[in-house]
């Protein structure tokens, strides 16, 4: 089997599987914004490139933002964003100037859910009163041990998750000599988009006006995005 064959098949099987953690974390999302709050989204590596997917996002959720601390990104450094997110400690200086208010809602996305800027992101957020989720992969927790002081993973101090079923390692191919092709940047991205979407139908149930960006490279798009954008002005845009 190909890898977009694999790919595809696990997730049609997360979405059966996962359909409850969908239902009540999009269900939480939208009491979030009709209270006027925002979603805020936080990964460190290559997990922050699936934080800022979901930004500023044509055909998506306009209250979405993501949480940036450039020395935990991979343009500041690969190895160093690697060595900081293990570091405990590290974020609290950085979420102390965030904006974070308790209408808001926390979504952090950690595969491994072992490391301790993410854990201690949650941990912040939650203690801010912010309803937080993530998206991880539970497996890792069978056999890869925390790495924060407290010895809790992401799935300890989080009120919901989404079990995106990443293989430990990230690889979802194999061969006689290798295991390879990472797979949580597409599981990641699809089960975030998922769960959005999820968000947006349910608020169009409730019949309120959804905040949703139009493509600004269809003509007669800016004024609509400019009017969404001074609506949520919390937001750097």
């Amino acid at each position: 089997m190909g890898y977009l064959s694999k790919v595809s098949k696990q997730l049609k099987e997360m979405e059966s599987a996962q359909h409850e953690q969908f239902e009540r974390i999009s269900e939480r999302f939208v009491r979030c914004l009709q209270q006027g709050g925002i979603i805020h989204t936080f990964g460190c590596g290559h997990s922050s490139l699936l934080a800022q997917d979901a930004y500023y996002r044509a055909g998506g959720l306009v209250p979405v933002r993501p949480i940036i601390i450039e020395p935990l990104m991979l343009h500041k450094g690969a190895q160093k964003s690697s060595e900081n997110e293990r570091t405990s400690g590290f974020v609290h200086k950085y979420l102390e100037k965030e904006d974070l208010q308790e209408k808001d809602a926390l979504l952090v996305i950690s595969t491994s859910g072992r490391n301790p800027a993410p854990i201690e992101t949650a941990v912040y957020g939650k203690q801010k009163g912010l309803y937080t989720s993530a998206l991880t992969s539970l497996v890792y927790g069978t056999s890869q041990p925390s790495r924060h002081e407290s010895n809790k993973r992401i799935e300890d101090v989080v009120e919901d998750v989404i079990d995106m079923n990443v293989p430990v390692g990230d690889v979802i191919m194999n061969s006689k000599y290798h295991s390879y092709s990472p797979v949580s940047s597409v599981l990641g991205a699809g089960v975030l988009h998922a769960l959005l979407t999820r968000t947006i139908e349910k608020m169009e149930e409730y019949e309120v006006e959804v905040p949703i960006f139009r493509s600004g490279n269809v003509d007669g798009s800016d004024h609509h995005n400019h009017r969404m954008m001074e609506t949520y002005h919390r937001i750097d845009f």
